[in-house]
């Protein structure tokens, strides 16, 4: 439950800052990158980076957890 609620907030803030970061100018190197079809490979290694991160972020919280657990229970 509180994965769920950090996720939702990290993705309402994630969603208004791009909203921010626009201007009315597209970059240069974004469209030499979608032209080449580079910016796909771009996305996706951005994605396993972000995705390894979550993951092992849950791993170590699941891990604490368990931890303090086993305190409470001594």
């Amino acid at each position: 439950m509180k994965w769920t609620r950090l996720l939702l907030l990290f993705g309402i803030l994630c969603l208004s800052a791009q909203g921010h970061a626009q201007t009315s100018g597209t970059p240069e190197m974004a469209d030499a990158l979608r032209s080449d079809g580079k910016i796909y490979t771009v996305v996706v290694g951005l994605v396993i980076i972000l995705t390894g991160v979550i993951f092992y972020l849950i791993r170590i919280d699941r891990k604490v957890q368990r931890i303090e657990k086993n305190q409470k229970k001594q």
